[in-house]
């Protein structure tokens, strides 16, 4: 599995209309993005993942992420080894340990020892028959310790709302050889005040789990910055501009030391696939 370039990420994908996903994962292969990313937050994830690889026949489909909590690790791999028996070796298992408060609520005190539970699903991913190899699974390390159990039980890392500095404390961690595949966050836009109108909302909702909110305190924001969504802050996370800016910022990532980093679009209309977005950047990044 090759991994380089510049990917999607995207919950239109995972979401959306399922003709409009498997149309909208054929043009974006078309166009030079060399991995789809989907989240999972409930639902059949596998099933979604089997759909985006069945309409295209080149790009890597990742998670991004699959929630520990919501999975056993044998049926993880089951539907790994039936995924790549079907499509080839083109799905990437990313792996994270979601947030206390999504986990908490519906069952209270869950979430605990998140570095334990990462490692015992690693360890069942291992113990599987067949197993998930290592080097078909990336883990959502932010923090310097899920960051060094990535280098030794996975192909790398994928870490989500973070900036060019945290990619290169991440390549600092891990070392040459494992890969760092950050997400990047953009918004297509005019000026300031629509990237503010379209993203301070989105962004504030992400700053409430803890879990970012300390990855950016480690980074060097105040908590006067997380509360307010400071400029500085907003600028630093999510990428606005045209599409220069964009690839401004990806290559930012890429000179930290990214082997890849996937754009996440955000439009007024969280719902709409960003297709028009979408080939833009493709014109602009390939």
């Amino acid at each position: 599995m090759e991994l380089s370039g510049v990917g999607i990420w995207s919950q239109q994908l995972r979401y959306g209309d399922r003709g409009e996903a498997a149309d909208a994962a054929a043009e974006l292969e078309e166009l030079g993005f060399s991995a789809l990313w989907v989240p999972d937050v409930g639902g059949p994830v596998f099933d979604a993942v089997g759909r985006l690889l069945g309409a295209t026949r080149r790009a890597v489909v990742a998670t991004g992420i699959l929630n520990l909590w919501m999975h056993e690790p044998a049926d993880a791999a089951a539907s790994y080894a039936s995924l790549t028996a079907a499509h080839g070796d083109r799905f990437l298992m990313g792996i994270g340990v979601s947030h206390a408060p999504l986990i908490d609520a519906a069952e209270p005190g869950r979430y605990r020892r998140p570095l334990a539970a990462m490692t015992g699903f690693l360890d069942g991913l291992d113990a599987a028959d067949p197993p998930v190899p290592a080097k078909q699974r990336v883990l959502a390390a932010l923090g310097p310790k899920m960051l060094a159990l990535a280098a030794e039980r996975a192909r790398g890392v994928h870490p989500y709302l973070v900036t060019p500095e945290h990619t290169r404390q991440a390549r600092a961690v891990l070392g040459a050889g494992p890969l760092v595949l950050p997400e990047q966050t953009v918004i297509l836009c005019s000026g300031a005040d629509e990237a503010r109108a379209i993203g301070t909302g989105w962004l504030r909702g992400y700053l409430s789990l803890p879990n970012y909110a300390n990855n950016l305190l480690r980074l060097g924001f105040t908590q006067e910055e997380l509360t307010s969504v400071s400029d500085r802050l907003f600028d630093a996370l999510i990428a606005w501009g045209d599409e220069e800016a964009i690839k401004r910022r990806v290559d930012e990532h890429r000179a930290a030391g990214a082997d890849h980093v996937c754009v996440q679009v955000l439009t007024a209309d969280a719902d709409t696939f960003p297709r028009e977005q979408w080939r833009r950047l493709g014109a602009a990044l390939r």
